[in-house]
């Protein structure tokens, strides 16, 4: 079956629909595009055909451009590839746009309209700009947007200038710079498509529109005589102004790291100044340059290959289908009562318990309190938050467990209550049904130390607040069997998470990462490095929270809970002391961090953020010489990378993929590298060892290089060329 198939009426109205068979959602490939070139020639060259309809015959129009097939003109022809490549198909949308009209008179086209039924992205938005009239069906449901900026990329099939030459620079700047997401009325509102219709009248109101349509219907406004840009052009003094402010606001929010945002300003600046096919060339060189930047490829292959490939069950053992059809929760908290959120919101029936009736009703509240925000910002209906809390049930009885196929416990983290839990839990349930413990330190193997069936015994961290958090990690005991992480597996997809899976070890994957990194900011600022600059250091290399507003997000006092933990489990070999003394003594004066009001930062009595607390340099005061910010930020990234090619050679990680992508999602790790592993690849394993070599020697041996780096620097090895599944290794 063909990607498009074309059927012309008896009113002579041409319909070429988009169908790609074994996909869910409609992506473009480069034979589709080849194959809609060939049906527009097609029914141009008709005289029988009086207009077009390009529609899909799935729920949604498009999902995007499949993303292996840029990084495949990437590998095949370098930057002549792309660039031959992209052009190629601003000359399909051109022609769709000029749609066979003299060039002239500017007369005598055929009417091109698209007929949106739900979701339309990327090139599934690029389609319709170039067509003349847009229609959608209103689909609340459907997401109508330019998501390329968020995997590292931008529009370059013509997006970006043909949406800034619609709406101007200003009213552009979210839909581009921020991949921003509409639903059909909203993106009516904004004047990103021009009509919202019931969905059974979509291609009949697409059609009257075709029958309807005057030469002047078909002329886009750029190609019109006396063209201005909405908001002004950067010559003009209002346009001036925006783009001024265009540049300053990227650097912000870029920190200058991410090169999509800054080619996506370059490109819609320059070709502003110029005719409208000029600008589409500069785009098309714009993003060229950032296809051919490594921060751009790594982001597209950590955040949308590797990402969905861990999503679709790449790592999941060959066992039958898993789906959780009841859910218990033991532990009614924060987390807990998270849980049951992004369950019961998937179609999961939930059983949520704690000690009091009372817990375990606040439990549930939490959910109520989400739907409420969303039935006020018109996301949510009263009927679906009725269908969502009517699947939990909240209860102090262990009884009510009775039929869950998957439990998942969130009480303290106290090896003695979550044994307890595990007993009660196994006395009630049925034989097959798998006990899943949520901790974030605590050894997996141990805990299971307390079931009858340790096989089915598994880890499953969520992080918090877990309806926003995108990552769970799923923690293999040394008896956890194929089952159990199948199940885990079904469980994190339905709930619409993404997974890594990791062997047990202490503090898994992510928070082996992310302690080091937190401690290191915490000793610089015992040294007397100034905290203004290892906060900013952070935030310059790309991390969303420098160390230290990070401890206060998560809270100090978590920080003293964990390094005593650490301390009694290691004894003479525990390395942070120097970390505790400063934690420890924060905690003593009541400054525990955010929730406190009070820590490395101060608040006010709503809990914002003024800045970092006035105290700390009286506390700990500023050395009269201060390090290099290249310094400080190496130790900051290599205190969090070495732990993931630790993590690796130790078999903790168990696919490279899942160490980039857990990264990311899981602590914010500078996306534009790509996560840790593909950063190393960035500079090199030879580059990296010389820096650790040179850490080590002045700050000691928690920078040492790891075996398994020096023999890749060694061979001129790269982590993507020796672990990656061979087809992901580009």
């Amino acid at each position: 079956m063909t990607d498009f198939e074309l059927k012309t009426d008896a009113d002579g109205v041409a319909t070429i629909t988009w169908n790609v068979a074994d996909k869910s959602m409609n992506v473009m490939s480069l034979a589709g595009f080849a194959l809609l070139d060939s049906l527009i020639d097609t029914a141009l060259a008709d005289t029988a055909v009086k207009g077009i309809i390009i529609t899909s015959a799935k729920k949604d129009f498009a999902g995007g451009m499949d993303l292996n097939v840029i990084a495949k003109m990437r590998e095949d022809g370098g930057a002549k590839g792309i660039f031959d490549g992209v052009m190629n198909m601003h000359a399909i949308l051109r022609k769709i746009e000029r749609a066979g009209m003299d060039p002239k008179t500017l007369k005598g086209g055929k009417p091109i309209v698209a007929a949106l039924p739900g979701t339309a992205l990327g090139i599934g938005l690029e389609i319709p700009l170039s067509c003349h009239r847009i229609i959608a069906a209103d689909n609340p449901k459907a997401k109508i947007g330019l998501p390329e900026i968020m995997v590292g990329i931008f529009p370059g099939a013509g997006g970006t200038t043909r949406l800034v030459r619609k709406m101007g620079a200003m009213m552009a700047a979210p839909f581009l710079l921020e991949g921003k997401l509409s639903d059909p009325k909203s993106a009516k509102a904004a004047g990103l498509i021009d009509e919202v219709v019931a969905p059974d009248e979509l291609l009949a109101r697409a059609k009257e529109w075709v029958l309807g349509a005057k030469d002047a219907d078909l002329v886009k406004p750029w190609d019109a005589k006396g063209y201005k840009m909405p908001g002004g052009a950067p010559y003009h003094p209002a346009g001036f102004m925006t783009f001024v402010g265009a540049s300053a606001m990227v650097h912000a929010k870029t920190m200058g790291v991410y090169p999509a945002a800054k080619a996506l300003l370059s490109a819609v600046y320059e070709g502003a100044l110029v005719p409208f096919d000029t600008a589409l060339k500069i785009e098309a060189r714009w993003f060229t340059s950032v296809l051919m930047n490594p921060s751009s490829s790594a982001m597209i292959r950590s955040l949308f290959i590797n990402k969905e490939a861990l999503e679709k069950g790449a790592v999941r053992p060959a066992q039958p289908d898993q789906t959780v059809k009841k859910l218990g929760i033991i532990g009614a908290g924060m987390m807990g009562a998270g849980i049951a959120y992004v369950s019961a919101n998937a179609g999961i029936e939930v059983v949520l318990i704690d000690a009091k009736q009372e817990a375990a009703d606040h439990g549930k509240s939490y959910s109520e309190a989400i739907l409420d925000k969303g039935i006020s910002r018109k996301k949510v209906t009263e009927q679906k938050k009725a269908e969502v809390l009517g699947r939990i049930t909240a209860t102090t009885d262990y009884a009510a467990l009775a039929g869950c196929d998957l439990i998942v416990e969130a009480v303290f983290e106290d090896m003695e209550i979550k044994a307890e839990v595990t007993r009660k839990v196994e006395a009630v349930v049925g034989p097959d049904c798998i006990f899943a413990t949520n901790t974030s330190t605590l050894p997996i193997t141990d805990l299971a130390k307390a079931s009858a069936r340790p096989d089915q015994f598994i880890g499953i961290h969520f992080f918090s607040p877990v309806d926003k958090m995108l990552l769970v990690e799923i923690i293999r005991g040394k008896a956890t069997g194929d089952r159990a992480v199948a199940k885990a597996l079904d469980f994190v997809r339905q709930i619409r998470k993404t997974p890594i899976v990791v062997n047990d070890a202490r503090f898994f994957y992510a928070n082996r990462c992310i302690i080091p990194y937190i401690n290191e900011g915490i000793r610089m600022l015992a040294e007397g490095v100034e905290p203004v600059l290892i906060e900013n250091a952070a935030k310059l290399v790309g991390m969303p929270l420098g160390p230290l507003q990070l401890v206060d997000e998560t809270s100090i006092d978590l920080g003293v809970k964990i390094a005593k933990a650490t301390r009694l489990a290691m004894g003479d070999a525990y390395p942070d002391g120097a970390v505790d003394t400063v934690l420890f003594a924060m905690a003593d004066q009541g400054r525990l961090g955010k929730k406190a009001g009070a820590g490395f930062y101060s608040y006010d009595e709503k809990g914002k953020r003024l800045g970092l607390w006035d105290g700390l340099e009286a506390a700990y005061p500023v050395a009269g010489t201060q390090p290099e910010l290249t310094e400080v930020q190496h130790r900051l990234l290599m205190a969090q990378v070495l732990e993931a090619v630790r993590a690796l050679e130790d078999g903790v990680l168990m696919d490279i993929r899942e160490g980039d992508v857990g990264a990311i999602l899981g602590w914010g790790f500078a996306p534009w590298s790509g996560g840790p592993l593909s950063w190393l690849d960035m500079i090199g394993a030879a580059r990296a060892v010389e820096i650790c070599d040179r850490l080590t020697a002045e700050f000691g041996d928690r920078f040492k290089a790891p075996t398994l780096l020096r023999d890749m620097a060694a061979k001129g090895d790269g982590f993507y060329s020796r672990f990656a599944p061979k087809k992901q290794a580009a």
